[in-house]
């Protein structure tokens, strides 16, 4: 059996206009990458016009692949498959979608997921999210764009979906010589929308929303936190004993059976041996920064956390994550800060800064504190929007990167974790622990990795197509040196 991206087209012995590459350039193609820039293109040979198919070629006329062609972008060819094929034509996309279907059957529990991701399931510039009945997708390239119409067609064919809205917002656009574009482009498309990850409903807004109106790529890392929002309840003196000893008040037999764990009906009581009637006795307080519509925040609570700080610089973002919070049944455990997360962390370091000074002596006390700031978190989740959107900008970001993180460390209870992502592709693994650890050093903490993580089973990576990789998740044990 073929692979995915060798198609039937072999067999007619289909021919389009030549791309012929240079001799001296690198064998990235040979290697899996599917862009031609178009520094590695000695000549066209044969009528293209700008997003038509065309084979490429190596420098002896050797046939390496197809793919569609743009003079007007850096990015000259998209590579669609190792195997010449006739056309990108309804049938080609019916074949390739129902392969994207399938995947996602096998690997992602929810319906609501990114269906197609690119060249990463052999569609370069196009993606497809699906949010309850609705596909939102982005055109990003010309060689889709001129495809549309057969797109369409093939996407009612294989997830007959309600409606079909198009959010093609995005600057990439204008580098491949076409405008920003949104709108319906098939059947109803209501602009909020219902839809459920790992149990939890969340709104979203595909008109307004960011991207294509939700972040799917954070799916298995949200759930990743579940471990660390229980098992709290021993640092606030709480216990498990036996309810009838509690109940009657007996200090022996409550000792006896804290320390023998025999008893079968158990209950939480505090120092004073009391009963403890707050279901989330044991939960961890949670601080979630860049929170957006506060996914983070909710799966914190499904997983047992006892208090949830939701901050995100955007009243907006926040009125939406008090939406999902109440549609969740969280409300009662989550507090909502309309604020810029740089500015906030600081405030917070600079709470407890004032408070240490203040314990040491030296310092006037009939004074106010200039901050009723100062608080910490059993947990810090950190989930910023990209820093470095450029490789020029990289210096910038690792910047960034070490600030928010020096900070969010120093806020973390002792013992406690730090939850840390970068979805800046030009901030490169490698390079993102480095500055962490650089934050670690400057904040006097020791950094245990317990989680690394990238982007979930819906968003596949190419191996040797570094720019696919581009989403860093890790969780870190944080303790004083």
């Amino acid at each position: 059996m073929t692979s995915i991206i060798q198609t039937r087209g072999r067999e007619n012995n289909v021919s389009h206009p030549k791309i012929y590459l240079l001799k001296a350039r690198k064998k990235r193609l040979e290697q899996g990458h599917p862009w031609v820039y178009a520094t590695e293109i000695d000549r066209l040979e044969g009528d293209a016009q700008p997003g038509d198919l065309v084979d490429v070629v190596n420098h002896q006329g050797r046939y390496l692949a197809t793919g569609y062609w743009n003079p007007k972008s850096q990015i000259t060819v998209r590579i669609v498959a190792y195997q010449p094929i006739a056309a990108m034509d309804a049938d080609f996309f019916r074949s390739r979608l129902r392969a994207c279907a399938e995947h996602r059957r096998r690997f992602v529990a929810d319906g609501d997921c990114r269906l197609v991701y690119g060249e990463a399931d052999f569609l370069p510039g196009l993606v497809v999210d699906r949010f309850n009945h609705v596909l939102v997708l982005q055109l990003l390239t010309l060689g889709m764009d001129v495809r549309r119409e057969a797109l369409i067609e093939a996407l009612i064919d294989v997830f007959q979906p309600q409606g079909i809205y198009e959010r093609s917002d995005v600057s990439v656009r204008t580098l491949e010589g076409l405008e920003e574009r949104t709108g319906v482009l098939y059947g109803e498309c209501p602009s909020i929308i219902e839809i459920e990850e790992n149990g939890l409903k969340l709104e979203v807004d595909i008109v307004e929303g960011q991207k294509t109106g939700y972040f799917f790529d954070q799916r298995e890392n949200r759930a990743a936190i579940a471990p660390l929002m229980t098992g709290w309840g021993g640092r606030s003196g709480i216990r498990l004993a036996s309810r009838a000893a509690a109940e009657a008040g007996d200090k022996e037999a409550l000792e006896a059976s804290t320390r023998t764990g025999e008893a079968t009906d158990l209950v939480p009581v505090n120092a004073n041996g009391k009963i403890v009637t707050f279901p989330y006795w044991d939960g961890a307080s949670v601080l979630e920064c860049f929170a957006h519509t506060g996914s983070f925040t909710l799966h914190a609570c499904k997983y047992g956390a006892k208090k949830v700080t939701c901050l995100d610089v955007s009243e907006h973002a926040i009125e939406t994550a008090k939406r999902n919070v109440e549609r969740n049944g969280f409300t009662d455990r989550v507090e909502f800060v309309v604020a810029d997360a740089f500015e906030y962390l600081r405030a917070q370091v600079k709470g407890i800064d004032e408070r240490k000074q203040r314990s040491l002596g030296g310092v006037d006390t009939s004074k106010k504190l200039e901050s009723s700031a100062g608080r910490t978190w059993d947990v810090v989740i950190l989930d910023p929007p990209a820093f470095a959107k450029t490789k020029s900008a990289v210096a910038g970001a690792c910047r960034g990167y070490k600030d928010i993180n020096l900070q969010g460390l120093k806020l973390v209870n002792e013992g406690g974790y730090l939850v840390t992502a970068s979805c800046s592709y030009h901030m490169r693994p490698e390079l993102f622990l480095e500055t962490i650890q650089e934050a670690a050093v400057d904040a006097g903490k020791q950094l245990r990795l317990v989680e690394w993580r990238a982007a979930g089973k819906d968003h596949p990576q190419l191996l040797g197509v570094n720019e696919g990789h581009y989403l860093k998740f890790a969780i870190f044990e944080v303790r004083s040196k």
